[in-house]
């Protein structure tokens, strides 16, 4: 009854329903969908954005997560280990962030004596652990403190584990989708 006397008074319902979303379920996936591209978007402009404010080069986001990811327990990391913390497996695009982030001086090769080439890793160099600690204090400064105001209404930690998961039912799904591939 109250969806005709909205309609009577010019209100519109908005109907989420199309290709993608057919019923409540799928409606409320694909809402979910569109926030996390949304949140990606917005995410990899915030990285770049605030190493921007520590260093005067243009970096993208994926370029940021590397830096911090090399960074990430003060040990030196192969491009195979990269992709996997960073679950990408565009190795070469990889390769150009990291080839970015030797010519700007905020990591190094660290090559053990007698490794192959295929054995190099990756650390920061001083000016890199001083630019990511600049991010970490413009990140507490900026953004940390906008989140805290959400403490108690959001858990973050269970939203972290919800999209692992969700993460996982992705791979899962690509893999069998991979498998049905058209030929081209």
């Amino acid at each position: 009854m109250a969806s005709s006397g909205n309609a009577r008074r010019g209100a519109r319902v908005l109907d989420k329903h199309w290709h993608l979303a057919t019923d409540d379920f799928e409606v409320g996936l694909t809402e979910l969908e569109f926030s996390i591209f949304r949140v990606s978007a917005a995410f990899e402009r915030w990285q770049a954005d605030c190493l921007g404010c520590c260093h005067g080069q243009p970096f993208s986001g994926t370029d940021t997560a590397l830096l911090h990811v090399i960074r990430m327990h003060e040990r030196p990391k192969g491009i195979s280990e990269l992709a996997r913390l960073l679950k990408r497996d565009d190795l070469s695009n990889l390769q150009y962030g990291t080839r970015k982030l030797l010519k700007a001086g905020l990591i190094e090769k660290s090559r053990q004596v007698g490794a192959s080439k295929k054995d190099v890793t990756y650390q920061v160099t001083a000016l890199g652990r001083d630019v990511t600690d600049k991010y970490a204090s413009f990140r507490k400064e900026l953004l940390i403190s906008v989140t805290r105001a959400t403490a108690g209404k959001v858990d973050f930690e269970t939203l972290a584990r919800a999209l692992t998961m969700m993460s996982a039912m992705y791979d899962q799904a690509s893999c069998v989708a991979a498998t049905h591939r058209l030929p081209l």
